[in-house]
């Protein structure tokens, strides 16, 4: 979609011609000398429209404005939250209707996040998937206009949530697309793809490299398929060469069966989302690629089908790990861990600042949060913190789980260096300490997605969680090394 930023009075908003006119109503409202703001004050002096955020009163050939289909929105306090949800509220407009071209404007001036939560809003409103559907209902809405009193005061955050909505967008496609439309290599050619035209490094590693690597563990899982596995290497180069790199490593099991520990049949279709960490990694890129940011971003796929038959993995195995130390896999459905650990070991190479990996990694997660917030798992105060604000600033929330060693005790083996499970108990802690032996001592951390990668129900889809949380979290890396001292330089003395 094609989103623009204009200052636009609501005077000259009602001029516009589109094809529906949006008129955002916050709580103080008050109107001005125009048709559109006297209108949507008559309106809430006559208890037609309030001002709670998603209460609306259509209009229809309103007095004074140019377009004929007219909505006054309430968006509350008028803060991102409020915002967000009110727009949400357009879905059934945007793609029932025939609305190709949308303009929404404020009359009372909005804070940058809630800019932000407007137009990222609007495209999750609108978004519609078409690749393999015969006779698809195409997206409608191909363009809209936003229309703030100072324009220049919010574009930046503007920018940001084009670029977000770009990434999220690219990875709710891949996300979405059945698991034959999706394949290890397919999402290996889509990130090359992606590189060439973006302006990225990318680099595809097939099973004779994954085997030179010594990556045990992650061949372990793709050995019950007939697919290749790929491990995507994607690179993003903002910053100086000396400047030391996130690294980013999204879980890309393109379809989990459980293997041998075979999940039940009821819901098995969206295990074509157990690759939502692995769509958000290149969602990620994508944004990066549209904002270049002055940071250095390394990314990293492990990439493989999770399926039983005669030569898939089996429970009690042991494999070797590219770490050197071996796993007993006790459970051969809790392979996500065992694709990232191999991953989490190669990311040591580039000596990384923070290493962040995701991953639709547990159910236990989504028992203890549910579907609201993915569960954030840190070996680093300053790491955590950073991943929480940008979490909260971006309206992609997460939630701090603890790492005590004491959880670590379940994942004991007598016949190996550590198990893949530790039991049902704290599932989503235990994986997560689990993957936290193999990676080092650079700061580290875990975003378990289990709960906020897709939904299920009548709204089944993949979310393009957390791309955006990781967009604002990288360019909070990059103003932190922009605002540091750098390396021979002196501070300016006090006056």
């Amino acid at each position: 979609m094609d989103f623009e930023l204009k200052t636009l009075s609501p005077a000259a908003a009602g001029a516009q011609r589109c094809d529906l006119l949006v008129l955002l109503v916050a709580d103080g409202f008050a109107a001005g000398h125009d048709a559109l703001t006297t209108l949507a004050a008559v309106a809430l002096k006559q208890g037609d429209l309030h001002t709670r955020a998603g209460a609306s009163l259509q209009c229809y050939g309103a007095p004074g404005v140019a377009t004929r289909r007219l909505l006054l929105l309430g968006v509350g306090d008028g803060g991102a939250a409020a915002v967000r949800k009110a727009v949400l509220t357009l879905a059934p407009l945007l793609k029932a209707a025939a609305t190709k071209r949308l303009v929404l404007v404020t009359a009372q001036a909005l804070q940058p996040q809630a800019v932000g939560a407007a137009v990222r809003a609007l495209s999750e409103a609108s978004y519609v998937y078409t690749t393999t559907k015969n006779k698809p209902e195409p997206r409608l809405l191909a363009r809209a206009v936003l229309g703030v009193p100072d324009a220049a005061a919010v574009h930046d955050a503007f920018a940001t949530a084009a670029a977000v909505v770009a990434g999220v967008e690219f990875a709710r496609e891949w996300a979405n697309r059945p698991a034959n439309h999706a394949t290890p290599t397919r999402l290996g050619e889509a990130a090359r793809a992606l590189a060439r035209e973006r302006g990225l490094a990318c680099r595809l590693h097939g099973p004779a490299q994954v085997a030179k690597l010594g990556m045990g563990a992650f061949m372990a899982v793709a050995q019950g398929s007939s697919e290749p596995l790929r491990f995507i290497e994607l690179h993003y180069q903002g910053a100086p060469k000396g400047q030391a790199p996130v690294v980013l490593v999204g879980k890309g099991i393109t379809f989990d069966a459980g293997g041998i520990s075979l999940k039940p049949p009821a819901g098995m279709d969206e295990m074509k989302f157990d690759m939502g960490g692995a769509a958000s990694v290149l969602g990620t890129f994508r944004a990066l690629a549209q904002l270049r940011p002055r940071v250095n971003v390394v990314g990293l796929i492990p990439s493989c089908e999770n399926l039983p038959d005669g030569k898939a993995v089996k429970p009690g195995d042991v494999v070797t790990s590219m770490s050197g130390q071996t796993i007993e896999i006790l459970n051969t459905d809790a392979e996500g861990r065992l694709a990232l650990c191999d991953a989490l070991a190669y990311a040591a190479r580039f000596k990384p600042q923070a290493v962040v990996d995701l991953a639709t990694l547990t159910g236990a997660c989504v028992v203890a949060l549910g579907h609201v917030r993915s569960g954030l798992f840190a070996s680093d105060e300053a790491l955590a913190a950073r991943l929480q604000a940008a979490g909260d600033e971006a309206l992609d929330p997460c939630w701090r789980m603890p790492l005590d060693d004491e959880y670590a005790e379940g994942l004991k083996s007598a016949f190996a260096d550590v198990a893949n499970v530790a039991g049902r108990p704290a599932g989503a802690v235990t994986a997560a300490k689990f993957l936290q032996r193999f990676v080092g001592a650079f700061p580290w951390a875990h975003l378990d997605i289990a709960g906020t990668a897709w939904k299920t129900g009548s709204a089944k889809g993949a979310t393009g969680r957390p791309v955006a949380l990781l967009v604002h979290y990288l360019l909070g890396v990059a103003e932190a090394q922009r605002d540091a001292p750098q390396p021979g330089r002196r501070a300016p003395r006090a006056a």
